[in-house]
Order: structure tokens, then C-alpha cells, then sequence
């Protein structure tokens, strides 16, 4: 089913169209979700949260945008709401701080010194992610866990390019200078 006619679907108010629309983003909108409040129990709440005021606002919904980019919007949002009310802070792993996909792969269950090393270097980056203003955390979730471009990026945060490159250069440059030094 195209885009437009599912929206069309649900703005009809039509049963099939709201199970096929959970259905085909829940995941997506739960991993952001997740992946900014890193608990599972209120990821699982936000993303309800987030397809109720999707279908609430789903008139508003004109097409400019695909469906999932209109999403991401809603759910960075809800979730970032739900974050400042809850004042919970991200835990994020080294490699994706560092770009270091493999650094941590299955080496540590055979190796305890590699999974206390990581453990202590979690410990770090928890410290230097509660430190990042809310707005550069967002753009480094969304480039680094979502894999989203700058443009994307820019759509979901209602913000220009450069603006977007800015804030993640920004976090990086944060998060380095307060990492680096404490892994010497």
C-alpha cells in the first residue's frame, strides 16, 4: 500500500489502516525511542504515546515529508519531552561514540579485562552523554544509531543543514574532550 493511500486510509478512520500503519513503523519508532531513554519500559510507553498522537494529528499530516520522517519528528519529540520530565540521562556504548563498530564486538566474553574495561568506559560515557545539551544528543542519535542524513536530520529536528552539522560536530567535540582525556 503507497504512503498516501494508507494516510488516506487512516484519516477515514479505517480499522485495517491503523493496524497497518503500528505494524509497519512500531519498530522503527520504538528503536528511537529506546535509543533515547534507553529503558525499555518507556520506550514501550513513548511509542504508544507517539502513534496516539499521530492518529490524533494525522489531518496535519501533508505530505511534504515521507510517513517516517513525519514520525521520527513525533516520536525525537515525545521522547525528548518524556526525558527532560523524567530527568533520566543516556547510557550510549564507547563504539558508538567512537565510530568503533567492532572494538567491543565478542571479544569480551571470552576476555573478563576487555568486559570490565568496557564496563568502566560506559561508565565515562554516561558522564560525558548527560553532559551533551539535549538538542546535540538528538542529532548524534539520529546520525549515529538511526543512520539518517544531515538533510533528514534537519527535517525531523525543523532546523537548517548546517545548523544539524554544527550540532554534531558540536557533540562530538564535547563528548571527545571529555572522554579522551579520562581513557589516557
Amino acid at each position: 500500500m503507497e504512503e498516501s493511500e494508507l494516510i488516506d486510509k487512516i484519516k477515514k478512520d479505517e480499522n485495517a489502516a491503523f493496524r497497518t500503519f503500528y505494524e509497519i513503523y512500531k519498530d522503527m519508532i520504538y528503536n528511537v525511542c529506546y535509543r533515547i531513554l534507553n529503558d525499555k519500559q518507556d520506550a514501550e510507553d513513548v511509542t504508544q504515546d507517539v502513534f496516539v498522537k499521530a492518529i490524533h494529528s494525522v489531518h496535519q499530516f501533508r505530505g511534504n515529508a515521507t510517513i517516517s520522517t513525519w514520525l521520527y519528528q513525533i516520536a525525537v519529540n515525545t521522547s525528548l519531552n518524556y526525558f527532560r520530565r523524567k530527568k533520566i540521562i543516556k547510557w550510549l556504548s564507547l563504539d558508538f561514540l567512537m565510530g568503533k563498530e567492532e572494538y567491543f564486538l565478542d571479544n569480551s566474553k571470552a576476555r573478563p579485562d576487555l568486559e570490565l574495561e568496557k564496563t568502566e568506559s560506559e561508565a565515562l560515557i554516561r558522564y560525558a552523554i548527560h553532559s551533551l545539551p539535549a538538542r546535540q544528543r538528538t542529532a548524534i542519535i539520529l546520525q549515529r544509531y538511526e543512520g539518517l542524513s544531515y538533510r533528514e536530520i534537519a527535517e525531523i529536528m525543523k532546523t537548517s543543514l548546517s545548523a544539524v552539522e554544527s550540532l554534531i560536530h558540536h557533540a562530538k567535540d564535547n563528548l571527545s574532550k571529555k572522554i579522551l582525556p579520562l581513557l589516557e
